[in-house]
Order: structure tokens, then sequence, then C-alpha cells
């Protein structure tokens, strides 16, 4: 069991303190934004914010989100309005689009502690996110029209330059 903020929402997740996060936020809370992928953190079409930070919802037990705040694709923003969402539609980065919750996840993250980032820091920090269909040309471009578009900070907050 563990109580903890999901999506700004205060809640008890009254599961197995080692089940992965990921089951509970979809299985018992019924938001499936978040995916399944690979199970063990290798892929990232699970990543989701731990206060703040991405994490792999997959290989993260329900007990070490304890007293945190965590934030999925649903909570990024509820209009789908983030600078990194808007920028996703824009550079149209999505084909098949079963990775890129996780992606912008990652992206979002990535922005929020390094808003400016160069070719390298994108690499660096997308470099764990699988897409299978390849498009890591426009998710590369779409990072960049989100850190041009906006400073952004944690979870959608708009912070000043």
């Amino acid at each position: 069991m563990a109580t903890l903020t999901l999506n700004g929402r205060p809640m008890t997740l009254e599961v197995a303190d080692d089940m992965p996060l990921l089951w509970a936020i979809r299985d018992y809370v019924g938001l499936t934004g978040t995916k399944f992928g690979c199970g063990a953190g290798l892929c990232g079409a699970c990543t989701v914010h731990v206060d703040g930070k991405a994490a792999r919802s997959c290989v993260t037990p329900v007990a070490s989100v304890d007293g945190k705040d965590v934030t999925t694709i649903e909570g990024l923003s509820s209009a789908g309005d983030h600078p990194v969402q808007l920028a996703w539609v824009a550079e149209d980065a999505p084909q098949c689009g079963y990775c890129q919750s996780g992606q912008i996840m990652q992206a979002a993250a990535l922005l929020a502690d390094t808003p400016d980032p160069s070719d390298a820091d994108i690499d660096r920090a997308m470099q764990g996110n699988i897409c299978r269909c390849g498009t890591y040309n426009q998710i590369r471009a779409a990072i960049k029209h989100a850190a041009a578009v906006n400073t952004v900070g944690r979870d959608g907050e708009e912070v000043s330059a």
C-alpha cells in the first residue's frame, strides 16, 4: 500500500508493495496512457515522472513511491497543451504512437532540467526510449521545437528565463 499524489490528486493505492507502479496506474487507477513495453525498464514506453524525474514504472515498485508525486501522461497537461505535446504534433513525431507517451514524458523531464538541450543532451536523455517506427529525427526536432517555444518547468509549469 502507498499513499501518493497522482496527477495532482492525493490517493492511496491498496495493492501489494512490490506491484510495479505501471500496473497500479493502469489496472487499479484506470489510466492507460502509460504503456507496457518490455517489463524490464529498457524501452521507456512506461515512463512517468516521480517527483519530477523520469522513471520507468514497469520496474518501480509501488512501495517506492509512497509519499511522492507521480505524474503520468494524462497529468502532464489536462488540456494536452504542454509545450512538448504541442511540439510533438507540430513536428509530426508519432507514427504508430505506442511509445509516444513515454517519449513525451522523458522529453518533458529533460526540458525541465535542461531548457536548451544540445544534441548530446537529447541523445543522452532519450537513449533508453525505443521507437519501433524509428521516428528519432522527428522526436529530436520536437524536443528542439519545444525548447525554442518555451522555457518549460517541471510538469508543464512555465518558468521565467
